[in-house]
């Protein structure tokens, strides 16, 4: 098991680990990890692991068996041994490109009131799809809305539910076509604002920034007609 930092602490940039194994593709599993693995639309962090006067670039995370999370080499190499200290450094500019993009994607999904097709988180540009037969009609507004709720510089925070508790409340799940992983049982929650001010809740397990006053300024890019029920809608970070 991988104990995951990035959810303890999402602003960890840095942090000691031992090398528990290797896998046969050659990837390498720690005990603890700042490195977020692929998953949920976000991409897995890449950065780099330094250990004695050594260091090796890491192309990605992955998630393996069980609790495990999988670091993958950017080019094969001699591996820390295990049973090895390493520090772990993760590329902070991509990871926090993701967490502004990931947390303005829940923003877009308040302000476009559909169910959730798919989606996809990039550092700079991002997409979801909705299940709805008509673009929107007012692209304006909707961004405005937008950097509105930006600009108001809500709290974001997290909170775990029981499946019993999210079986009573299927609302909660915006995507349709992905379910929340249930683990131990356990869910987690991202909120977007406090109590009666709570613009959104719903289950995450993604890495997100402490406030929307941090994504900065948001434009509503390309709106592409994937399906006859299917709209795909592009977000921009302008600064």
């Amino acid at each position: 098991m991988t104990k995951p930092l990035f959810r303890e602490d999402a602003y960890l940039r840095r942090a000691e680990a031992e090398v528990l194994a290797h896998t046969s593709e050659g990837g390498i599993v720690l005990d603890q990890s700042i490195f977020y693995p692929t998953g949920g639309g976000q991409p897995g962090d890449n950065g780099v692991l330094h250990w004695d006067d050594e260091s090796m670039a890491i192309a990605t995370a992955i998630k393996g068996e069980g609790e495990t999370i999988i670091l993958v080499p950017a080019e094969p190499r001699a591996l820390p041994q295990v049973g090895s200290v390493v520090e772990q450094a993760v590329d902070w500019k991509r990871r926090y490109g993701h967490m502004r993009m990931h947390t303005a994607l829940h923003l877009l999904s308040v302000v476009v009131p559909f169910g959730v097709t798919g989606g996809s988180i990039g550092a700079e540009r991002s997409r979801l799809d909705f299940d709805m037969a008509d673009a929107p009609e007012d692209r304006a507004a909707l961004e405005a809305t937008l950097n509105a709720h930006v600009g108001a510089d809500m709290t974001i925070s997290e909170e775990w539910i029981t499946s019993a508790d999210l079986d009573a409340n299927p609302g909660m799940v915006k995507t349709l076509s992905v379910q929340p992983p249930r683990g131990a049982g356990q869910i987690r929650l991202v909120r977007i604002g406090d109590g009666t001010d709570t613009i959104d809740l719903q289950p995450c397990g993604g890495t997100h920034v402490a406030s929307t006053g941090e994504i900065g300024t948001l434009r509503i890019g390309k709106i592409e007609k994937k399906g006859r029920m299917n709209r795909r809608i592009y977000l921009h970070l302008d600064s």
